[in-house]
């Protein structure tokens, strides 16, 4: 994911946060959905650190999603990781989890109020 209106999208959907990160999500659009495929963003804002912290964080979370998404996330899905000020300094195995809880958390949440973020998307 790359552009603001996709991170806004997610915004509009489920949140879970945990003590290393925040996890966003929603539905991808239909007119850029692929099959098999599900997005990702990463984010950090300034409230984590100055900008090396804030790439240190990004980082951290890139290595965690590319380790637990491709046997965890659902096809047709956005996901936003957000990192927050623990996410530097969290051990690496407790990030994980924390991924892994967030991620459990927001299919339920799909899985009982449905989908949303997908509707109001432009064609």
């Amino acid at each position: 994911m790359k552009t603001r209106a996709d991170f806004l999208r997610a915004q509009r959907g489920f949140r879970r946060s945990t003590p290393g990160l925040t996890l966003e999500a929603c539905l991808t659009p239909d007119h850029v959905r692929l099959e098999g495929a599900f997005r990702v963003g990463f984010t950090a804002s300034r409230k984590v650190g100055g900008a090396v912290e804030r790439n240190r964080a990004k980082r951290r979370l890139r290595a965690a999603a590319y380790a637990i998404l491709p046997l965890s996330a659902r096809e047709g899905h956005d996901y936003v990781l957000i990192a927050r000020t623990a996410t530097i300094s969290r051990p690496f195995a407790e990030l994980s989890r924390d991924l892994n809880t967030a991620l459990a958390a927001i299919h339920a949440a799909f899985g009982k109020e449905g989908p949303t973020g997908a509707e109001d998307a432009p064609p």
